[in-house]
Formats: structure tokens, sequence, C-alpha cells
């Protein structure tokens, strides 16, 4: 039950990079928002992404440790 403390963050993480990916796209978003249709926020959404992505992992890995 502990590793769900880290997947929700991570969940939550990885659709906050997603949505700034798309606001970096200018998929998402006002036209008047500094991230809109801005490379770097497509890159940084990405790595937001990768960290979310990281913490799901630390979770599946902290609960396989604990059934073994």
């Amino acid at each position: 039950m502990r590793s769900l403390s880290i997947v929700i963050p991570g969940v939550i993480i990885i659709i906050f990079g997603i949505i700034f990916s798309f606001q970096g796209q200018g998929v998402v978003g006002p036209e008047s928002s500094f991230m809109y249709e801005n490379q770097e926020w497509i890159d940084n959404g990405i790595f937001i992404s990768m960290i979310g992505v990281i913490l799901i992992l630390i979770g599946y890995i902290v609960e396989k440790k604990k059934l073994s």
C-alpha cells in the first residue's frame, strides 16, 4: 500500500508533463500563455513526464521487494 503513495504522484506528474508539452506545441491553452508554442516547454514537459515514470517504477520496485 505504501507504494501507492509513490505511484499516484507519479501519475499526476506524468499528466502535468503531458499538458505542459501540449501547451508548448500550441495544442492546448490560451495563446497569451508564456508556454504556448514554446519549444522549451515541450522539452520541459517531456522531462517532467519522465520523472513521473521514474516515480512509478520506484513504486513498482518497492512493492516487488516487499512481496519477496
